[in-house]
C-alpha cells in the first residue's frame, strides 16, 4: 500500500493524475463483468500508468509483478530511474524558464529600443525641420545676417587700410621734421663755433661789431623761427596722434559687431552639434535594435532546438508505448 501511494504521489506529481482517476473505470474498453475488476481496478491504472511513465526513465522492464508483489532491489531501481527523471525534470524546468524569462525581458528591451529609436526619430525630423511659418524669416534673416557680415569685413578692411595709410604717412613727416630739426641743431651748433672763432679774429671796431651783432640777431631770429614752425608741426602731428584712439574705439565697435557675428555661427554650430548627437544617438539606438534582434534569433533557435527535442523524445515515448502496447496484446493473446 505504501509502495502504491508513493507510486500515485510520484504520477500525480509528473502527470497530475489525480487519485479519483485509479478507481474509474475505462470507457473505451467493453467489460461485460465490470464488478470483477472493481478490487483489481487501482492495481490495473497504476500499473497501465507506471508503464507508459517509466520507460521515459530509462525503465523498460516493468512488469505487473513489481505491483503486485513488488522486490526490495527492482523497487530500489525504480525508484532511483524515477529520482534521477524527476531531478532532471526540474534542472530542465529551470533551464526553460531562465530562457523563457530571458526571452521576456530580450522582448522588453526591443520595444524600448524601438520607443527610443522613434522618439530620437521624430526629435531629429524636428531639429531638421524648419517650421512654414519660420522658414521665410529664417531665410530673411541668414541673408541679412551674411550681407552684414560682408558689409563689416569691408568696412573694416577699408578703414583698417586708410588708418595705416595716414599712420605711415604722419610718420614719414614726423622722421622727416626731425631729421630737419636735427640738420638745424647742427647748423646752429656750427654757426655758435663760428661766432667764436670770428670773435677771436674780428679787429675791435665797433661799426663792425655793431653789423656782426645785426647779423647775428637776424640769424638767431630765423634759427628761432624754423625752430618755432618745425614745433607748431610737431605738436600739429602729435594731436593727430591723440586722434588715434577714437579711430581705434571705432576699430573696436567694429570688432565687437564681429565678435556677436561669430557668437550667433558658434550658436548655430551648437544647434548643428546636438543635431549630430542625436544622429550619434539615432545610430547607437540602431545598434542596440539589432543587437536585441539578434539575441532574440538566437533565443529562438534555442527554443526551437529544445521543442524539437522534445518533439523527438515524445515521438520515443510514443513509440516505446506502442510497444508496450503491442507486447501486451500479444500476451493478453497468448
Amino acid at each position: 500500500e505504501v509502495l502504491h501511494m508513493i507510486f500515485m504521489r510520484i504520477l500525480q506529481k509528473v502527470y497530475g493524475i489525480r487519485l479519483e482517476h485509479f478507481y474509474m473505470m475505462p470507457v473505451n474498453v467493453d467489460i461485460m463483468y465490470p464488478q470483477i475488476f472493481e478490487g483489481f481496478l487501482p492495481v490495473c491504472n497504476l500499473y497501465i500508468h507506471m508503464e507508459r511513465f517509466l520507460p521515459v526513465c530509462r525503465v523498460n522492464d516493468f512488469q505487473i509483478a513489481d505491483v503486485i508483489n513488488p522486490k526490495a532491489k527492482r523497487t530500489a531501481r525504480f525508484l532511483s530511474g524515477i529520482l534521477n527523471f524527476i531531478h532532471f525534470r526540474e534542472s530542465r524546468r529551470g533551464v526553460y524558464l531562465e530562457l523563457q524569462s530571458n526571452y521576456k525581458s530580450a522582448m522588453e528591451k526591443l520595444q524600448q529600443l524601438e520607443t527610443a529609436n522613434q522618439e530620437a526619430a521624430v526629435k531629429l525630423e524636428k531639429l531638421n525641420t524648419v517650421p512654414v511659418e519660420q522658414q521665410a524669416e529664417f531665410r530673411q534673416l541668414s541673408d541679412d545676417i551674411q550681407e552684414l557680415q560682408q558689409l563689416l569685413n569691408h568696412d573694416y578692411r577699408r578703414k583698417t587700410t586708410a588708418l595705416q595709410e595716414v599712420i605711415s604717412q604722419k610718420k614719414s613727416d614726423i622722421a622727416e621734421r626731425t631729421r630737419k630739426l636735427n640738420e638745424l641743431k647742427v647748423t646752429m651748433a656750427a654757426l655758435k663755433e663760428e661766432q667764436e672763432q670770428l670773435k677771436s679774429k674780428i679787429v675791435e671796431s665797433p661799426e663792425e661789431l655793431k653789423n656782426y651783432k645785426e647779423v647775428m640777431k637776424e640769424t638767431v631770429k630765423k634759427l628761432k623761427k624754423a625752430k618755432q614752425e618745425v614745433i607748431e608741426k610737431y605738436e600739429g602731428y602729435r594731436d593727430l596722434v591723440e586722434i588715434l584712439p577714437s579711430c581705434q574705439l571705432e576699430v573696436q565697435l567694429y570688432q565687437k559687431k564681429m565678435e556677436r557675428q561669430g557668437a550667433n555661427v558658434e550658436r548655430l554650430a551648437s544647434v548643428l552639434s546636438e543635431v549630430r548627437n542625436l544622429e550619434d544617438q539615432f545610430e547607437s539606438a540602431q545598434i542596440e535594435l539589432k543587437k536585441g534582434k539578434t539575441d532574440e534569433m538566437s533565443l529562438k533557435r534555442l527554443v526551437t532546438a529544445k521543442q524539437e527535442k522534445l518533439s523527438t523524445t515524445e515521438i520515443r515515448m510514443k513509440k516505446k508505448r506502442e510497444d508496450v502496447e503491442q507486447y501486451k496484446h500479444t500476451v493478453f493473446e497468448y
